[in-house]
């Protein structure tokens, strides 16, 4: 039998079939979330995701000393609150002695050339558990004066040293407003990540448990997207690209590969996307049961989300995935 062409031959050998990979994993492609906590010398590890863990300031250090040290170069921020410090106005936020302030600052000292991502947005600082201040007689999330204190927020965390801010809100105008702020300040050098296409998902179920900003009432469904939309994702991240967002993300991620290509193929600035807890925890319970190996599903998966266009994959398997690559 005569075939004129054999589509077998590359991928005949491991050698030859990474010769023409199209899509290779490394560090440089990786942020790791962080969380951290109140105290010292510490740390918790997370019931619904296990292996992973909320440190004190101290250990965190140590943390980000290593990730270094494995050629991870993005780290970003998530703080637990004490719940005397949770209010409707989220002006824990922005106290420039709070627990994210004091952690950037001890990042920069200990490794400058960390890029360090923050968290902006109030769920973890808020009495109710949303993402912005509530209207009490309502239950309806405000969003103007949602935005006006996380102006404050990003602020706050670019006056201590952040590399970038990452507002994952879903308020209406936020990065208009942050550029605007930002530059009126002096932080030209800032950069804003954004959480532009941030689903309603029931896959944050985890995150929520690491920080206790699981909702007090209803859900999250007037800001964060529906799930079963495509060009409104588009629509709003073209939109934050015009107001300034330097990088855009699309949250979560294996759920969402087709939306990432979408805005791939649609915009000139970098596409992350966040593989998110649920998508951790759901390999880590069908490793432990023996039904998928850990390492080959986590490969995979990464590799798809990268294939799919993502140029930046924030995931909790990042330091697992570095010392695998070696």
């Amino acid at each position: 039998m005569y075939l004129q062409r054999r589509n077998r031959i590359t991928r005949r050998t491991a050698a030859i079939r990474s010769l023409v990979a199209e899509t290779v994993l490394t560090p440089n492609d990786f942020i790791l979330p962080i969380f951290i906590q109140e105290g010292k010398d510490s740390i918790h590890e997370i019931a619904s995701m296990p292996g992973y863990y909320r440190r004190t300031l101290d250990k965190t250090i140590q943390e980000v000393r290593e990730l270094w040290s494995l050629g991870i170069k993005s780290v970003l921020l998530f703080v637990k609150s004490d719940d005397s410090t949770k209010d409707n106005t989220g002006k824990e936020s922005w106290n420039p002695d709070g627990l994210m302030q004091r952690t950037i600052k001890a990042i920069k000292d200990a490794v400058p050339e960390m890029i360090v991502m923050t968290d902006v947005a109030l769920d973890p600082y808020s009495e109710y558990g949303h993402d912005g201040i509530v209207d009490v007689k309502t239950g309806y999330i405000l969003n103007d004066e949602t935005v006006e204190a996380l102006t404050k927020m990003s602020l706050s965390h670019a006056e201590a040293g952040a590399d970038f801010i990452a507002p994952s809100d879903m308020m209406d105008g936020r990065i208009g407003a942050f550029r605007k702020a930002l530059e009126e300040n002096g932080h030209t050098g800032v950069g804003i990540l954004s959480y532009s296409a941030k689903y309603a998902s029931c896959f944050y179920g985890p995150f929520r448990d690491a920080l206790d900003s699981a909702p007090g009432f209803g859900d999250k469904k007037t800001y964060q997207m529906d799930y079963a939309n495509r060009i409104e994702a588009l629509n709003e991240t073209l939109q934050d690209i015009e107001q300034g967002a330097d990088i855009v993300m699309v949250k979560p991620a294996m759920a969402y590969l087709d939306i990432i290509r979408e805005i791939k193929n649609a915009v000139t600035v970098p596409v992350s996307a966040y593989h998110v807890s649920g998508e951790y925890a759901m390999i880590k319970a069908a490793a432990k049961m023996g039904w998928l190996d850990e390492q080959k599903t986590v490969l995979e998966s990464l590799t798809s989300i990268k294939r799919a266009g993502a140029d930046l994959i924030a995931t909790y398997f990042a330091k697992d995935v570095a010392q695998l690559l070696g």
